[in-house]
């Protein structure tokens, strides 16, 4: 079997994350309770977990780091892809009118780590990044 991640994260507003989650990327929803829901997140488990007013400003991301000239929020979490199934998700987001936090770039350009890359948010603040490789194994970790 191939190792899958769990990640729980915080939202405000689990109606909000169903939209984001579950409409805007498609992930397919799991199980769910009052306070938290199940997506799938192409074959990972991500938990989204509803938190009250007082732990709200933690979700908000707290830096950010230049990386190849822009300035990347963190944390972050996301997907690294193939560039065929990141560039058919870049075209959902657009077809879908998603506000990017960084619109779809390629980064790296013409290094061994070249990458295509995009983020979002979701509702509370929480930040995504989609990396699309043409060669995952042999790119990933390249400098």
């Amino acid at each position: 079997m191939t190792p899958r991640f769990h990640l729980a994260i915080p939202v405000h507003d689990l109606a909000a994350a169903r939209r984001f989650y579950g409409e805007l990327l498609g992930c397919a929803e799991g199980r769910s309770d009052r306070g938290w829901v199940d997506f799938n997140l192409h074959g990972h488990q991500l938990v989204c977990h509803e938190v009250g007013a007082t732990e709200r400003a933690a979700i908000r991301p707290v830096s950010y780091s230049d990386v190849d000239g822009h300035q990347i929020p963190v944390p972050h979490f996301g997907l690294v892809m193939t560039l065929d199934a990141w560039q058919a998700l870049a075209d959902q987001l657009e077809a879908g009118q998603a506000s990017f936090a960084l619109a779809p770039m390629v980064r790296f350009a013409g290094t061994a780590g070249e990458q295509r890359t995009l983020f979002l948010e979701d509702p509370s603040g929480n930040m995504l990044e989609f990396k699309g490789f043409a060669d995952i194994e042999g790119e990933l970790f390249k400098r």
